[in-house]
């Protein structure tokens, strides 16, 4: 299972509500769920996982188990309201949330809507995913339930955890869409959500519940998700968000709950200007480029240790020089030696030629070797076995000779440049054996 870390904030009178944070941010979203709701389970359930990780992959996601419910206290009276509202501050208190973006699903949206209503300094922004002002039909709210379709809902219920629920709740709530794998979850859910009692509790409060009178005092910007091909509820939808001062709407792919949850998550990042961060590159093609003085044991004892040290300054300052003509990185600098990478072969041989020209007028020579392969990025660096076979390369090269791999040769053609086939070699600890060619 996708599990993550479960904490407990307790509230003042003593519940304890169940909460987990995942991501790093940078924008804080509390995203509060519909009546179905277990922490450790909804990260598995297909569709509810894809939103959760699209969400926790650019914010730092705050989740919560709503109390009488899913890892929450469950030896109390399912919340109203405003119990929700206050449960939803110990919990942003609890992991130091000042200033949040709600997110609601369905029924769990009109929590956060008074939240934002009542507490506009904590919210930032809201948005809600299948917003629902309230469930009961009204002359101005035709798209509320009549009490037929509630007591029909209530029996639905009653099936609650049972095997046949979740086939028998889809098709109150979503008739005629195929919604056979939901449903197999909703059994599940429904078991790990709360008991049947609850879950009567929780409907009839939501089916007496009516947020409309809220909605104008929300001063946050707001964005509304429906899906498309659901005519009443895009309907809905708009109307809601007319009834609201700051409010967008998006019609989205896929169905409501059951499919194209991606899409969902990518709006709310938008709306709140979260991208999702570019993953850290774990290997790059790169061209390795291996330099060192020829004989430098023998000029350093000749020449003694301080004209050596002016001499390998002057040395640093002409490869330094062509690295930065050709665009090379200088990864490393030992002694006398060099370790640069390029993102073009080719430049990698001009600056190899670069360097054996300059440093002639130094009274010395250096030996240069090439290879072109993926690198391992290690802390930020180039590693691994590329970075082993150009090193191989240079110790098999002349004075003032560069040479290179078969790969850097078959990635130049047409660049102008020469090779004279220079047989093949043993790299040390490098398996099979290697032709390498000299640039003349």
């Amino acid at each position: 299972m996708d599990l993550h870390e479960t904490r407990y904030a307790r509230t003042a009178d003593g519940a304890y509500i169940a909460y987990q944070v995942v991501g790093d941010g940078p924008v804080d979203v509390a995203l509060l769920l519909d009546v179905f709701g277990n922490l450790d389970v909804l990260w598995e359930e297909p569709s509810f996982g894809e939103l959760l990780r699209g969400l926790a992959a650019a914010t730092r996601l705050i989740l919560h188990d709503r109390r009488a419910t899913g890892l929450s206290s469950r030896n109390v009276d399912p919340p109203n309201l405003e119990t929700r509202v206050d449960d939803l501050r110990t919990v942003l208190d609890a992991v130091g949330s000042r200033r949040t973006a709600i997110l609601g699903i369905l029924e769990g949206g009109a929590a956060g809507a008074m939240l934002a209503a009542t507490d506009p300094e904590r919210v930032s922004s809201f948005a809600w995913y299948g917003p629902q002002a309230r469930q009961l039909w009204a002359p101005d709210y035709p798209w509320g339930v009549g009490p037929d379709h509630h007591e029909r809902n209530r029996r639905v219920l009653e099936l609650w955890g049972t095997p046949g629920f979740g086939s028998a709740f889809a098709e109150t709530n979503n008739p005629g869409e195929d919604v056979q794998d939901a449903s197999d979850w909703l059994d599940l859910l429904s078991r790990q959500t709360a008991t049947p009692d609850v879950a009567i509790e929780m409907d009839r409060m939501w089916y007496e519940t009516d947020v409309r009178k809220l909605l104008r005092a929300i001063q946050a910007p707001s964005l509304l998700i429906q899906h498309e091909g659901d005519d009443r509820g895009i309907a809905e939808t708009e109307h809601v968000a007319s009834l609201m001062p700051e409010a967008t709407t998006a019609v989205l792919p896929g169905v409501l709950l059951t499919s194209g949850m991606e899409h969902v998550a990518e709006a709310v990042r938008t709306f709140l200007g979260a991208e999702v961060p570019r993953a850290e590159l774990e290997t790059i093609l790169s061209t390795v480029l291996f330099t060192d003085i020829v004989d430098s044991t023998k000029i350093q004892a000749e020449a003694g240790d301080h004209a050596w040290k002016g001499l390998v300054l002057r040395h640093h300052a002409v490869v330094r020089a062509a690295l930065a003509r050709w665009r090379g990185i200088e990864n490393d600098t030992a002694g006398d030696g060099f370790y640069a990478t390029f993102d073009g072969p080719a430049r990698a041989i001009r600056c190899a030629q670069d360097i054996t020209e300059g440093v002639r007028d130094l009274g010395i020579q250096i030996r240069a070797g090439i290879h072109t392969g993926e690198c391992e990025i290690i802390d930020s660096k180039c590693g691994g076995l590329t970075v082993s076979i150009g090193a191989r390369v240079a110790s098999h090269a002349e004075p003032s000779e560069v040479l290179v791999s078969q790969t850097v040769k078959d990635l130049v053609a047409g660049s102008g440049l020469t090779f004279d086939d220079a047989g093949e070699h043993e790299l040390k600890g490098v398996p099979d054996r290697w032709r390498l060619y000299r640039v003349t």
